[in-house]
């Protein structure tokens, strides 16, 4: 049964849905003030539905946008908390996302492949 869109997430489920590991989103948490996690009993953390969202914003602009930590804070200081929300590109998951550019990477493979055995080269 999946959760729901307004659930908590522990780091474990977070760091599987943005294809990072753990200790990268701790060490994001020290960098980012923004990201504060409730914590319970031994520290386990637990991720508001908005916390993931600016996970999810922070790591398309380290990961796609190819930004610098220090490029990052710079701008959600500049920009607020509209830099925060701005959307990723979609509403599409990071892990969908990849699927789709591995599949479209596969395609031009294959076309690239056919193009070659009918011109003969």
């Amino acid at each position: 049964m999946a959760k729901s869109p307004e659930a908590f997430r522990t780091i474990s489920e977070v760091a599987s849905e943005l294809d990072v590991q753990q200790h990268v989103l701790r060490f994001w948490e020290s960098k980012f003030t923004e990201i504060k996690p409730l914590k319970r009993g031994g520290g386990r953390r637990y991720y508001r539905p908005e916390d993931v969202a600016l996970l999810q914003r922070i790591r398309h602009l380290l990961y796609e946008e190819k930004y610098t930590i220090k490029g990052v804070q710079q701008m959600f200081r500049d920009q607020g908390s509209a830099a925060k929300k701005a959307p990723v590109a979609d509403s599409l998951s990071v892990l969908q996302r990849r699927a789709i550019e591995d599949a479209r990477g596969e395609l031009i493979e294959l076309r690239k492949s056919l193009l070659t055995l009918t011109t003969g080269d």
